[in-house]
């Protein structure tokens, strides 16, 4: 059982990491999510195969299309200004309470970050766990050969859904992204539609 400092100075941690990370909003708000936001089967004509996931950042949605013209929709957090992105990416792989490896430049800018990292199998991280930015699931995107350095991933901020609160990932609420996680195969087709600040992935 873990003693009440380490629950405090883990908390402590996740308060910096997730800012860094995009997993923090700046505005004050309920702590709960927005009921608008909730998971739910809709209506959504599409040409895409049945399990094609499609976000709109613009409407903060995910949809998993589902064929027969319906879709799974879930509420998304994605990228502020500056940090959104548009294009296509593949499922590369999926994990289960991901550890977290931040860019060497996050940590030569922000070095106190450190201490709160530990030496990990592929390098300097964040064990994965409730505390963790990148929540209970995480969808790693890539392009063809090349890592897009984009995750779908859960949060357990589920106030941040339906916001631009992110460094350019989408996040669900935990419960949405296992749900999203169980129903998506390595290999699926994602498609970001474009808005007026995301920057294209060809």
């Amino acid at each position: 059982m873990p003693s009440r400092r380490a629950l405090i100075t883990g908390f402590a941690a996740v308060s910096i990491l997730v800012g860094l990370n995009g997993c923090k909003t700046t505005q004050d708000q309920s702590r709960e999510l927005d009921p608008a936001f909730a998971r739910t089967i809709v209506t959504y004509s599409s040409r895409e195969p049945r399990g094609t996931i499609i976000i709109d950042p613009g409407s903060h949605f995910l949809y998993l299309v589902q064929g027969d013209g319906q879709a799974v929709r879930y509420g998304v957090g994605v990228g502020s200004e500056g940090f959104g992105w548009s294009g296509l990416a593949t499922v590369h792989s999926k994990q289960e309470w991901p550890d977290w490896y931040p860019p060497a430049e996050m940590l030569q800018r922000k070095p106190e970050l450190i201490q709160y990292m530990a030496q990990l199998q592929s390098g300097l991280g964040m064990k994965g766990g409730p505390e963790n930015p990148l929540g209970a699931r995480a969808l790693y995107l890539w392009h063809g050969n090349k890592d897009t350095l984009y995750r779908i991933h859960g949060t357990n901020e589920p106030w941040t859904i339906g916001h631009d609160v992110s460094s350019g990932c989408i996040r669900l609420t935990n419960d949405d992204v296992v749900d999203l996680y169980n129903r998506t195969s390595v290999g699926t087709k994602v498609i970001v539609l474009p808005t007026a600040t995301a920057t294209a992935t060809q």
